[in-house]
């Protein structure tokens, strides 16, 4: 029979799983309404939060608050929707877990203590097992590092017998030192000198190996050393951190000397690491096999089996049980041990198979990669153990024919080689670049990027931390070196290029080459002219190199133009991305030359042309208040008395040639009219400038987009187009492009056209100030004589 609250308790979980994951499918239904609704307001009332409701609400309200709190801020990241709908039944049971535990800890306190000891003890029993870790005891804790901190507690309780009673002050005479690799996660000795009250000079960080041996192992020939000079000085060699698996490249200490060097200083050795997951499986390597005889190990399953909200563990060994409750090891209270329990449920339905089962399955998931990455070109891999390294760690690296005797040079000498230095800095943002495609391409890879001490910016997949959670398969790996090897040529063809391209844009006047090694792509280019150097220059500057920014995103190429990052970018400037290998580096750096100039030109014609049109309607003006006075004394006193006027002007009218001015906007003079009314047509005038052109002219083939050399494999050609390449530029650049008669007239006028036009819009204003200062009577003749030019 069946507890009646214990399966309503499981009917109420599986019902509201259900309904949490069922509104999951219609999350990207709602993206694309969300996006209309962006304009509304971005708060409504339900997110202020406001008084508890008197009467309450139902089960299903309150589920539909759960969710709507889970999902209203992070429906646009598709990630955290795919992370919830792979929990999965055994997630289920760790979630059933909290909720026993809140149940059983209303029982009455002989039941309740018979079932945590029974939970505690078969939890305890089945990890020691599986892990091959005899006669071990378990501490189960939520933060990860909270294990390390009670193991600190107990050997300081072990090797000093009067803290107890006496405190820190035993500490004062005999200062304790705690040994941590320099491998070790960031942080990690800060926080337990802050929680254990000790001096930051108590944590001694261990060096890795420089010359002998994996560079992310701690260096055993210094730790003894170290530990000697402590001992010599007075001090009190406590304990020591060793990884089976460093956070960063996942390499496994020399664990089997490590204990040999505690046993004979009488310290304690604890380990973590993720390759501890390994131990469960029939094949273990030898190195990761130490561990089994360590004094603890903290193990994270939540990671390693994809179980939410389960407890990390840490196994010990110690023969005294009144110092571990000291320390806090064990507990007491009965409610304390009801950690295990979701732990306890988790681990019965998966059963030992499925437990090996799904590391097992990680495992082989990084030896895939590993094997499928030993067959790409320019990619260096990073592995303790090329047959069982559960994390694999590569970066893209190309070598260089003349690198090796700079490399050979630089460590020579006492400073670094600024070639070097820069070289590394290049490679690291590129593989940057590459970690942060490969994790958007195949999210459910798990791969992101880590920083290392010597190999620098590298690319990590880990997935015995990942592929639980995000239900990684051998496709998903196999689509992850499709993409690699897709990424690989644009890296190669961005890299080759970046000093041709610095190289053209140094020598092409008007442009000026930032030097950016933290943008991953061409390069960075500033288009300037000389001048001084003040606010009003840095205006301009910005304002066209924004223009040229726009024109060249409106070519119809493969390349990317932007602003560059939002936070550390430099000004004015122009960021090219990354590039394939046909681009034709000159013809884009000549086109982002003339397109600036062309830009700078159109600015400079326009201001001249408006401050010539304002002195033009100056010099009207005065000539036509010249002229009306000149009228006046031919036309008389008398005609300009109104009623007298229009009776004479019935009887003798007074005929007068118009005299009107018109503007040439090519020569930029002030001219009479007298020409227009005689010829009935208005005169042309010289012939405007060309208007310079943004790009050479250069015959492509079908379908061949711009700066995109053509590819042919004939010999003659090949052999002949690189070398004459800079000739043809020369010569097309200085024969105008071969058009028919009607072409060039057509393109002529139709550059007029907009060259008015432009001029027109600039002086409107200027105009109708004129016109506004006028008298009635001349602003009627002058509106006639517009009218008639």
């Amino acid at each position: 029979m069946v507890d009646p609250t214990l399966a309503e308790m499981g009917k109420n979980l599986n019902e509201a799983m259900k309904m949490l994951e069922d509104n999951q499918s219609s999350l990207f239904l709602r993206l694309s309404f969300r996006k209309e609704e962006e304009n509304e307001k971005r708060y409504t009332r339900k997110d202020i939060p406001g008084p508890l409701q008197g009467s309450g609400q139902d089960m299903v309200s309150i589920l539909q608050l759960v969710q709507n709190l889970m999902h209203g801020e992070e429906e646009e990241e598709s990630s955290q929707a795919y992370r919830l709908q792979n929990v999965g039944e055994q997630g289920h049971m760790a979630l059933l877990g909290h909720s026993l535990a809140a149940y059983i800890s209303v029982l009455d306190r002989e039941r309740l203590r018979k079932l945590t000891t029974r939970i505690l003890s078969d939890t305890t029993l089945w990890l020691c097992r599986l892990f091959r870790y005899e006669n071990g005891s378990a501490y189960y804790h939520e933060d990860d590092r909270e294990g390390l901190l009670k193991i600190c507690r107990l050997v300081i309780h072990t090797r000093y017998e009067d803290y107890t009673v006496e405190g820190f002050n035993v500490l004062y005479t005999k200062q304790p030192v705690i040994y941590i690799s320099s491998a070790a996660r960031m942080g990690l000795g800060q926080a337990l000198c802050n929680q254990l009250g000790l001096p930051l000079s108590c944590m001694c960080r261990v060096p890795c190996n420089t010359m002998f041996g994996s560079q992310h192992q701690m260096d055993v020939a210094l730790l003894d050393r170290l530990i000697k000079d402590d001992a010599e000085s007075g001090k009190l060699p406590l304990l020591l951190v060793a990884n089976a698996g460093t956070p960063g490249a996942g390499h496994t200490d020399k664990l089997g000397r490590l204990k040999e060097l505690c046993e004979q200083y009488n310290m304690w050795l604890h380990v973590e690491g993720v390759n501890l997951a390994t131990l469960a499986l029939g094949y273990v390597s030898s190195s990761v096999l130490a561990a089994t005889k360590c004094d603890s190990m903290t193990l994270t399953l939540g990671s390693w089996l994809g179980l939410p909200a389960v407890p990390a563990v840490t196994l010990y060994r110690h023969e005294d049980p009144s110092l571990s409750l000291a320390a806090g090891l064990t507990s007491s209270q009965p409610v304390e041990k009801l950690r295990a329990l979701p732990l306890w449920l988790s681990l019965q339905y998966l059963g030992h198979d499925g437990i090996v089962e799904r590391i097992k399955h990680a495992s082989q998931l990084s030896q895939r990669l590993l094997e499928n990455l030993k067959n790409l070109d320019f990619i260096k891999t990073s592995v303790e153990d090329e047959l069982s390294s559960p994390v694999v760690v590569f970066k893209f690296f190309q070598e260089y024919a003349n690198r090796d005797q700079t490399l050979h040079a630089a460590q020579a000498s006492t400073i670094q080689h600024p070639i070097i230095s820069n070289e590394r800095h290049v490679y690291d943002t590129f593989n940057q670049w590459l970690g942060e495609q490969l994790a958007q391409l195949v999210p459910a890879s798990g791969v992101d990027v880590v920083e290392l001490e010597d190999e620098g910016t590298c690319v990590r997949f880990s997935p015995l931390m990942t592929s639980a959670v995000l239900g990684t398969e051998i496709q998903d790996v196999d689509q992850l070196v499709d993409c690699l090897k897709m990424k690989i040529p644009v890296l190669t063809s961005t890299l080759q290029l970046r000093e041709e391209f610095e190289q053209e844009v140094k020598r092409t006047v008007g442009l000026l080459y930032i030097e950016d090694l933290s943008w991953p792509g061409l390069g960075v280019v500033s288009y300037h002219s000389d001048g001084k150097n003040d606010d009003k220059q840095e205006k301009e500057l910005e304002k066209i190199n924004t223009e040229l920014l726009k024109k060249l995103n409106e070519l119809e190429s493969d390349l990317s133009f932007s602003l560059g990052p939002e936070f550390g970018g430099e000004k004015n400037c122009i960021y090219i991305g990354m590039v394939t290998e046909d681009l034709d580096v000159s013809e884009l750096v000549e086109t982002i030359a003339a397109t600036g100039r062309e830009i700078e030109e159109n600015s400079r014609l326009l201001e001249n042309m408006t401050e010539v049109v304002r002195k033009g309607i100056q010099e009207a003006q005065l000539q036509l208040q010249k002229a009306n006075e000149e009228r006046l004394l031919e036309e008389g006193l008398l005609r300009q008395i109104p009623v007298v006027g229009s009776v004479l002007n019935w009887f003798s009218p007074f005929q007068a040639s118009p005299k009107g001015r018109t503007f040439n906007l090519t020569a930029g003079s002030l001219e009479s009219t007298e020409s227009t009314y005689v010829s009935k047509a208005q005169g042309t005038g010289t012939t405007p400038p060309p208007t310079p052109t943004s790009s050479l002219a250069k015959q492509r083939l079908p379908g061949q987009k711009i700066f995109k050399r053509s590819l042919r494999s004939s010999d003659a050609f090949s052999e002949t187009s690189s070398v004459s390449h800079c000739d043809d530029l020369e010569k097309t650049d200085q024969r105008p492009p071969t058009l028919s008669p009607g072409q060039e007239q057509g393109q002529l006028e139709t550059e007029k056209t907009e060259q008015q036009q432009e001029v027109a819009q600039a002086t409107t204003t200027e105009t109708d100030t004129v016109q506004s200062d006028r008298s009635p009577n001349d602003s009627t003749k002058a509106e006639e004589q517009g009218s008639q030019r």
